[in-house]
């Protein structure tokens, strides 16, 4: 075995490691079958809420349109162990505390540069659950139609492999 290929094999069983609830999600498969969080609809909206800062609508759909919090919560339920999810769901519990104890309001009705200054400030004083968040939340958003199709260019059937070929000015990134 040459050292590319053990660098490889390590790399993919690290990754494996780390990301196994994520890429089950996006697989469709259940590593959870034990008890689940029930979420409330006002629970939901704030994940749709703090999805879309993470990812905007611009030129293209941002996460909330996407329904990027479809895909969270299923991944939580189906891959995440209980205490997991209480971990997370308090995070996020965390993220409209924040708001309410700056602004006297809930998330959800901030204007959009005040919820901007709230996720600043969470990124700073609760790290781990906004990475997480931010993972759950492109991944979610990047595997949905809205993201392959509009934010990515979308070839499905692509040419041939050129590593070297310069990317036009303005072209997206290409889609898997």
């Amino acid at each position: 075995m040459n050292r590319r290929e053990a660098v490889q094999r390590i790399t993919f069983l690290l990754g494996g490691t780390l990301s196994a609830p994520l890429m089950a999600g996006v697989m469709g498969e259940k590593l959870n079958f034990g008890p689940s969080l029930e979420i409330s609809d006002s629970q939901e909206a704030l994940l749709a809420d703090v999805a879309d800062v993470i990812i905007p609508t611009t030129t293209t759909p941002g996460a909330k349109a996407a329904g990027a919090e479809k895909f969270i919560t299923r991944v939580l339920r189906d891959c995440y162990a209980m205490e997991d999810q209480k971990k997370f769901y308090d995070g996020l519990g965390r993220v409209d505390a924040l708001s309410k104890e700056a602004y006297s309001k809930s998330f959800s009705a901030l204007d959009n540069t005040q919820k901007i200054e709230i996720i600043k400030k969470t990124t700073e004083s609760d790290k781990p659950f906004f990475l997480q968040m931010k993972g759950l939340a492109v991944t979610g958003y990047f595997t949905s139609e809205i993201g392959a199709t509009q934010a990515l260019d979308y070839l499905p059937i692509p040419g041939r492999f050129d590593g070297s070929w310069p990317m036009p000015k303005g072209q997206k990134s290409w889609a898997l």
